[in-house]
């Protein structure tokens, strides 16, 4: 749903600087840093809206990426710590096993010397 809405305001955004660059066909002087030249205004308006989604495009998938690759390294981590708690447990199941069986031992050792 929220992917509709974006795309129903982009296209919103793209009709209304669409007619405000219709509406201004009027030559202007851009000036560049090695020179200037005219241009119709709606060229310029119309490069300028494609230059700022172009770098948005970009960035987003910049970020994009970035949390990809995170979400990755945390998948990592996770597994790693997830066979950690796995060996532990292991671990904490032979510690009780061999317990039980010292408890067995020394309660035959005690049973005599009750008696």
């Amino acid at each position: 749903m929220k992917f509709q809405w974006n795309l129903l305001l982009g296209l919103l955004f793209a009709i209304i600087i669409a007619l405000f660059a219709i509406f201004n066909i009027d030559a202007v002087q851009v000036n560049y840093i090695f020179g200037a030249t005219e241009l119709p205004l709606v060229l310029v308006i119309l490069f300028s809206a494609l230059l700022g989604a172009a770098v948005s495009g970009f960035v987003a998938m910049f970020r994009t990426v970035q949390s990809n690759h995170r979400v990755k390294e945390l998948q990592k981590e996770i597994t790693l710590k997830e066979q950690t708690i796995a060996a532990q447990q292991n671990e904490i199941a032979e510690l009780q096993k061999h317990s039980i069986s010292q408890v067995g031992e020394l309660e035959k050792v005690i049973e005599p010397i009750k008696d």
